[in-house]
């Protein structure tokens, strides 16, 4: 039941909670650390989900260019998971990105079948993917 649960843009005062927020999702490596310069950045274009004043739920959408923005740090508190929280936070990045006629949305992560269910797919028209090098890696 998300009745009284609000999805909003994230503000500069939910900085400070929102770090808080994230500890135990970096602490179980399901997203990267954020520095606080690195919130700062994401708040610009990031949505909460609020229950009762508290966070329990943040992405963010990171504009790269018109053409590509990629939507970050998708959590949502344990014990909220599963119900429709996360679906409602992608919907927000995905709208702010229509807003801002953002051309493709990517995202990276361990969740795929999750976010195939928001509509992503592992291929664009005209059968473009995306592939990745980790440079720290090769030799």
């Amino acid at each position: 039941m998300t009745d009284h649960i609000h999805i909003r843009s994230t503000k500069q005062d939910d900085i400070k909670k929102l770090a808080e927020f994230i500890i135990p999702f970096v602490e179980q490596e399901k997203i990267l650390p954020r520095t606080s310069d690195e919130l700062d950045e994401l708040v610009e274009t990031g949505f909460v989900a609020v229950e009762d004043e508290e966070i329990i739920g943040f992405a963010s959408l990171e504009i790269y260019s018109r053409k590509l923005a990629e939507i970050r740090s998708l959590v949502v508190a344990e014990h909220r998971q599963g119900s429709g929280i996360g679906k409602k936070l992608v919907a927000a990045c995905i709208e702010r990105a229509r807003q801002r006629n953002i051309l493709e949305i990517m995202v990276v992560t361990s969740s795929d079948v999750f976010f195939q269910s928001c509509g992503f797919d592992f291929t664009l028209p005209g059968e473009k993917k995306a592939l990745f090098i980790q440079p720290h890696l090769e030799k």
